[in-house]
């Protein structure tokens, strides 16, 4: 049996380890200062850079930040802290449900409700979209992490002459608050990665974008632009910027990691 679960945990180890070695090869090789600080040639010629993809997934990131954390936030504080009854389970069961929805139906979703009505893509399209879909996250991650905060904790709160609105927000939540982080950084790991949503709302744009209501590029999007392209410089840059990807993402795991575990050293 332990040679069998060793096997198993160096087979879903070594996945992660040949996707970043082989993103390595393929795209860092190709990785340079023009990738970072200048815009995409034209077709037909070669280099370029891919610095407007990296501004506008960062421009989606914090809107869709502003629309799902705080809801999400909220949400979770009232079910940790005041749900109960058939109206908590409802929340907790359509958020479920939101949680398991594609991807490219919030992008449909996101389409029918912005696009077409402004007969235009735009980043905001784009943020609101993978905003949506960073609520669900964020509602069952402040949730658990509220709920594993002791009940004496509350109660000395109260003692002490605190209402319970003042007691969640001066002791529960500051304890928990790691854990929260936590779950924010991974849930923005989780959206930045996506491209179904953004293909409906945001399009893409190979230059600069100005404001909210433009089109943006973002680097999934520009991936798999470049990806499906006949130009093999247009690959190359494309497995660059699926490594800048992956490692934002796994910085940002590793991240999330090393709070949540500072959180339980503390704690112990």
């Amino acid at each position: 049996m332990l040679t069998v679960t060793g096997l198993c945990t160096f087979l879903a180890a070594g996945v992660l380890v040949y996707i970043l070695g082989y993103l390595f090869v393929h795209g860092a090789a190709s990785l340079n200062w023009n990738f970072f600080t200048k815009l995409p040639t034209p077709v037909g010629e070669t280099g370029g850079g891919m610095a407007n993809a990296i501004v506008g997934s960062a421009k989606l990131l914090l809107i869709a930040s502003c629309v799902g954390i705080p809801i999400g936030f909220l949400a979770g504080v009232y079910l940790a802290e005041f749900g109960s009854g058939t109206f908590a389970f409802l929340v907790r069961y359509v958020t479920d449900l939101l949680n398991g929805v594609p991807s490219i139906v919030i992008g449909i979703f996101a389409y029918t409700i912005i696009v077409l009505p402004q007969k235009h893509f735009s980043a905001l399209a784009g943020g609101l979209a993978l905003g949506v879909m960073m609520i669900p996250i964020a509602v069952r991650s402040t949730e658990e992490f509220l709920r594993a905060i002791p009940e004496s904790l509350r109660e000395g709160a109260i003692a002490l002459g605190a209402t319970k609105a003042k007691s969640i927000l001066t002791v529960v939540i500051p304890a928990a608050k790691n854990g929260i982080i936590t779950g924010v950084m991974l849930n923005l790991a989780r959206v930045s990665g996506e491209t179904a949503p953004l293909l409906f709302t945001s399009f893409s744009n190979r230059y600069w974008n100005e404001g909210l209501s433009q089109p943006t590029a973002a680097l999934p999007v520009m991936i798999f632009t470049y990806a499906i392209a006949p130009y093999e410089d247009w690959h190359q840059q494309a497995w660059s910027a699926g490594f800048v990807l992956l490692t934002l993402v796994l910085a940002i795991n590793v991240m999330a990691r090393l709070i949540l575990s500072r959180r339980k050293h503390v704690a112990r």
